[in-house]
């Protein structure tokens, strides 16, 4: 019995430490990664923006649908195996910048994710940068410890850049 209260405390003193590290990071994270892709601006701008093949190519998407637009807004709902968001365009200057922003209310996170691509001699520079918010302790301790800020965007990268490999590899 002595040995169960000791583990229980134990796992108190845990989460009562991870919740006193997460309310002492900063609520507001901001995160980049450049990529660089043989791909031409209009291709990778047309793979990006193509919502009903994202799960095709994006890691741990399972669907993604397209929404009526709200406030003029183009929307779509990207499903996971843990939950649903619904993003919308911000702004959109094809090829050039696309900002999106998650558009439901009442999540432990939001942000917004900027996408600038730069036309090189051999491909297409692709910048994304994320503007996250995690409110929730203990959500923001593991954002920052667990899966890192940059671990969503790397993920990404690795989709796409799978995906303009197959677009532009002979058949």
């Amino acid at each position: 019995m002595k040995w169960l209260l000791l583990i229980a405390g134990a796992l108190v003193a845990l989460v009562g430490v991870i919740v006193l590290i997460g309310v002492l990071l900063p609520q507001s994270h901001v995160a980049v990664i450049t990529r660089r892709y043989r791909a031409t601006p209009e291709l990778v701008w047309s793979t990006i923006t193509d919502v009903e093949s994202f799960a095709t190519w994006r890691p741990g998407l399972q669907a993604a649908e397209r929404l009526p637009a709200a406030a003029g807004r183009e929307r779509w709902r990207e499903k996971t195996g843990h939950d649903a968001l619904t993003i919308e365009i911000v702004e959109a200057s094809a090829p050039q910048r696309l900002v999106t922003r998650i558009a439901d209310e009442g999540l432990p996170f939001g942000g917004t994710w900027t996408y600038e691509l730069k036309r090189e001699a051999e491909g297409t520079e692709l910048t994304i940068t994320e503007h996250g918010e995690v409110y929730n302790p203990i959500f923001r301790f593991i954002s920052k410890f667990v899966m890192g800020h940059t671990g969503t965007l790397e993920k990404y990268h690795e989709g796409l850049s799978n995906r303009l490999s197959a677009a532009s590899s002979p058949r």
